[in-house]
């Protein structure tokens, strides 16, 4: 199999030799039902024989407890923000991913870099500063992006966990309460993820439906990359 690539310089104090296993990402805005697709996917797969990985934002054992810190806080400036992702991303990118995609596994990682470009921008970055910093970045091998309206996160968030500083923009201060802010700020997220979608090639999924009804297509291309069109139980013994 071809050696995947990376988005830029990628690590180059490094040889990662041969990468045998898939890297599938699942992007889309908060609240859209990534987590929860992405264990049903992981459940999935498992049972069709395959050895998963799954990792996700904050999740580097390196930064992710300082960066918990740090949001609870509100402290976070728009380039302190970036970089502190960007180091989350590199660690488990280095140390998880890499590594599992060595070991053959399919590595499930709910968002990716996009979601930081797509921040970044809204916060005034400067677009090729950011695409820059994620040159370290693996190409994966699928990108799916769940696409959902606004008022159907809304209702998502309301009815479930409700709404939070920062997936509402309050550090951004559009607007002096959660829910206005959330809108305008959703709404900016939405555009740019639609942009990104373009331009890295997203593969679009009607995310304002059932659970189920996602997960069924979330499964097709997986299916095609895999090159595995039969489930477990049509399988001959």
């Amino acid at each position: 199999m071809a050696q995947i690539g990376f988005y830029g310089a990628g690590f180059p104090y490094r040889d990662f030799g041969k990468l045998s296993g898939k890297l599938i990402v699942l992007e889309g805005t908060d609240g859209v039902g990534r987590t929860s697709q992405i264990n049903m996917l992981r459940h999935w797969l498992e049972e069709e024989g395959y050895a998963v990985a799954d990792t996700g934002l904050t999740r580097s054992e390196l930064t992710g407890p300082g960066l918990d810190v740090a949001k609870s806080g509100h402290m976070l400036g728009p380039t302190t923000m970036s970089l502190f992702y960007a180091a989350d991303f590199a660690d488990r990118l280095e140390n998880k991913i890499i590594p599992a995609l060595q070991a053959g596994f399919i590595v499930l990682s709910d968002r990716y870099f996009y979601s930081m470009l797509a921040r970044d921008s809204i916060r005034g970055i400067e677009k090729s500063w950011s695409r820059a910093l994620y040159g370290i970045a693996l190409r994966p091998h699928l990108i799916l992006y769940m696409q959902a309206s606004l008022p159907s996160l809304v209702q998502r968030l309301i009815h479930g966990r409700g709404l939070n500083y920062w997936e509402s923009g309050m550090d951004l201060h559009l607007a002096d309460n959660f829910y206005d802010s959330f809108m305008i700020y959703q709404t900016a997220i939405i555009k740019e993820l639609e942009e990104l979608a373009k331009e890295y090639n997203f593969v679009t999924v009607d995310a304002d439906r059932t659970p189920l009804e996602i997960f069924e297509d979330l499964q097709r291309p997986i299916r095609l990359l895999l090159q595995n069109r039969l489930t477990k139980s049509e399988r001959p013994f």
